[in-house]
């Protein structure tokens, strides 16, 4: 009796909410989520754990040996989260993790905090604002629940009712945490994350337009080296110039700190 009452009035709230909102996003740029955030930490801790067995994949760094680089790139993270607009910053475990692999310009973050760089985009980057710049765009992708919103449009109402009632398969958590390691973000989701980084950066010493210089020198490379998860996006000339429109619009600073310890981090990659 009492778990019928629970799912009628599950049931009477998703469907006020979705009267409201019209089930299409009605909740920020983003679109809507009715996933709890509790979720999010656990999803994130259960692809993180996938990461983790299966090293041909996800070949990570190892930390005995390579501490001065993770202390390096675990620094940039904390001034990002120390810039007070992070708003999740309290929330979620901010753990970061290298994958050794030089060869892939990547960087991505789980809901729930679980950070990932892959040495290729280290590489590739010319300055340490810019690789603030790309992992504040990652953290804004879990700070905003990007994950958990797409999954709510992919799964729908029906099937996180049954989670959010303890009534679903008991699989069925692991199955979406698996299909979150692929997942591939809306364009929306993508300006809004470009937009985010500017906001966190702003709270820095940083170049809040850090993230631009990516896309500038995939421009300037012509494409060649174009990652395939940008394949789908904004392009890079769209995404540059309105990286450096919010920040002149907020007042932010756009120029570049020393680039020699960058320099001379990039060197410790074996």
């Amino acid at each position: 009796m009492f778990l019928l009452k629970k799912i009628s009035f599950s049931i009477a709230i998703i469907s006020s909410i979705c009267m409201l909102s019209a089930c299409k996003g009605g909740l920020g740029l983003g679109g809507f989520n009715l996933f709890p955030l509790s979720d999010d930490i656990q999803l994130g801790a259960q692809v993180s754990k996938q990461i983790e067995s299966d090293p041909a994949t996800y070949p990570l760094l190892r930390e005995q040996g390579n501490e001065e680089i993770y202390r390096y790139v675990r620094g940039i993270t904390q001034k990002i989260l120390n810039s007070g607009r992070v708003k999740h910053k309290d929330d979620f475990v901010w753990q970061v993790k290298i994958i050794d692999d030089i060869n892939t310009l990547n960087a991505f973050c789980t809901p729930g905090g679980y950070i990932y760089v892959y040495t290729g985009l280290i590489n590739y980057l010319e300055t340490e604002d810019e690789l603030a710049g790309v992992m504040g765009h990652e953290i804004a992708h879990a700070d905003l629940r990007h994950s958990t919103r797409q999954m709510t449009k992919i799964y729908g109402v029906q099937t996180l009712l049954s989670v959010a009632t303890g009534t679903a398969d008991p699989s069925m958590m692991e199955q979406i945490a698996l299909s979150l390691v692929n997942l591939k973000f809306s364009r929306s989701h993508e300006t809004e994350s470009d937009d985010n980084s500017v906001h966190y950066l702003c709270g820095t010493s940083y170049n809040a337009a850090g993230a631009a210089g990516f896309f500038e020198k995939i421009q300037s490379e012509g494409g060649s080296r174009t990652p395939e998860f940008l394949s789908t996006h904004p392009s890079p000339a769209n995404r540059v110039e309105n990286i450096y429109k919010q920040a002149q619009k907020n007042g932010c600073r756009t120029t570049d700190t020393s680039r020699s310890e960058y320099t001379k981090m990039k060197r410790l990659i074996r």
